[in-house]
């Protein structure tokens, strides 16, 4: 038996269990189970990864794809330019090796929301940890200038108290990389101003259940185009798989 999984704090609201079930029974796959393992805490890892010597790989989620590098032996090149990890392989000798597959299931997503005949020339990430050092990266590989956004004024050119309707209009692209609307706390969203939303703005939300969070909702009232996470999980999940098999 082949085992995955995923590590994270609260994993209630994660799709990939249920992702890698159908993927085993459509493909005939009939050697492999994936989990889902909650961590409370990121030195709980140690422990798991004893307890199941089987495990051939994981992915990571919030909060620890930054915290889980410490407990690594190598990163990708992709992962170590980032500084953030979502998907772990474990070696037969037992040595780990970070990759970042977000940035895969991202250039999906990226492509299938924008207009390539309307390109915005600037974004806004929502978000300062792992997902948005990702969204970062393949902006940058794709020649879209961005400016994050933080409540902490140290680490981000914008607070939410900073932004203003010019500052959206001047950034027509807007990712959402924080957990803001994840299920159960479907009515929460990051706080902008939405009524300076148009038609020729793009919403990307990372988060994906629900399907249409209070972030896009209020996107689509003021005629933006809008994505969820569910693309960037479906690519960065099989990227994970090609990653673990050596496909």
């Amino acid at each position: 038996m082949r085992r995955y999984g995923l590590i994270g704090r609260r994993l209630g609201h994660s799709f990939s269990a249920r992702y890698f079930a159908e993927k085993f029974a459509r493909e005939a796959i009939a050697d492999c189970i994936y989990s889902l393992y909650e961590l409370p805490a990121i030195e709980d890892l140690p422990g798991l990864l004893a307890a199941t010597p089987d495990l051939r790989g994981f992915n990571v989620t919030i909060p620890y794809k930054q915290a889980v590098i410490p407990y690594l032996d190598d990163l990708a090149p992709e992962a170590l330019c980032i500084g953030a990890v979502n998907c772990v392989r474990r070696e037969a000798d037992g040595r780990l090796t970070g990759f970042n597959t977000d940035t895969d299931g991202l250039r999906l997503a990226l492509a299938e929301l924008l207009d390539p005949a309307d390109l915005p020339e600037q974004a806004l990430v929502l978000g300062t940890g792992g997902a948005a050092q990702a969204v970062q990266y393949v902006l940058s590989g794709m020649g879209i200038s961005f400016d994050a956004v933080s409540r902490d004024p140290a680490r981000a050119r914008y607070t939410y108290d900073d932004l203003r309707d010019d500052t959206i209009a001047a950034h027509r692209l807007i990712v959402n990389a924080t957990p803001l609307g994840t299920w159960p706390a479907t009515d929460r969203a990051p706080r902008i101003p939405y009524a300076a939303l148009t038609p020729r703005h793009y919403l990307l939300d990372l988060v994906y259940n629900p399907p249409l969070t209070r972030f896009l909702a209020l996107g689509r009232e003021r005629g933006a185009r809008i994505l969820n996470g569910e693309r960037m999980l479906y690519g960065q999940a099989e990227s994970a798989w090609r990653i673990w098999n050596d496909a």
